[in-house]
């Protein structure tokens, strides 16, 4: 379980494929950065276990279904990716509850500056992710956890403070740029519960 507050970001530095799958190394995003092999870690919000690397980069086994399910197929050297570590119990829930299991793949359809050293993004989503997005509701974009605003159809807005561009790969993003997309996990549940289902 993550909080949807990124603690850093570091640029890829390979994606090796390896059979349907591949191996994905990430060098830390600062010093004193510690992660165990079997630790939970969310990837521009794609929860995954860290493992050994001799290299001293970070290593994850990245599935078929992930690369399938999230932007991942695209990654480079160099791509800029946000990095979170699991919660703790007795942590500080700053954001919101964030499982790391992506619903879709959105992209990035505008980037303005807001005049107050922020930016106010423009994001487009996939048909059915829209029954998520609620206004001043929450949301998770590239592991961010961000409030979602003026939501219409399949396109919504979110204000994102210099804080956030600075610690998160935002301050760099630009438009057309695929994101990974979570809906609140409160949302999911009350839908699944409410909604019956054939077969239950």
């Amino acid at each position: 379980m993550f909080t949807g507050l990124i603690e850093g970001w570091a640029p890829v530095r390979s994606l090796e494929r390896r059979g349907a799958g591949a191996r994905l190394l990430v060098p830390a995003p600062f010093e004193g950065w510690n992660v165990a092999r079997g630790d939970s870690v969310a990837v521009s919000g794609c929860c995954l276990t860290a493992l050994d690397d001799s290299r001293g980069d970070m290593a994850f086994d990245v599935s078929a279904e992930t690369l399938a399910k999230t932007w991942f197929g695209e990654l480079a050297p160099g791509t800029p990716v946000n990095l979170e570590r699991a919660l703790r119990l007795g942590d500080r829930l700053g954001g919101h509850l964030v499982s790391g299991h992506v619903d879709g793949v959105g992209r990035i359809a505008a980037i303005e500056d807001s005049g107050d050293g922020g930016r106010r993004f423009e994001f487009a989503v996939p048909e059915g992710f829209e029954r998520y997005l609620i206004d001043k509701g929450s949301v998770t974009i590239d592991g961010v956890s961000l409030t979602v605003v003026a939501p219409r159809g399949l396109v919504f807005e979110v204000a994102v403070i210099p804080e956030t561009l600075a610690k998160t790969h935002f301050g760099r993003a630009r438009v057309g740029q695929s994101v990974n997309l979570e809906a609140d996990l409160v949302g999911k549940w009350i839908e699944h519960l409410a909604v019956p289902h054939v077969g239950r």
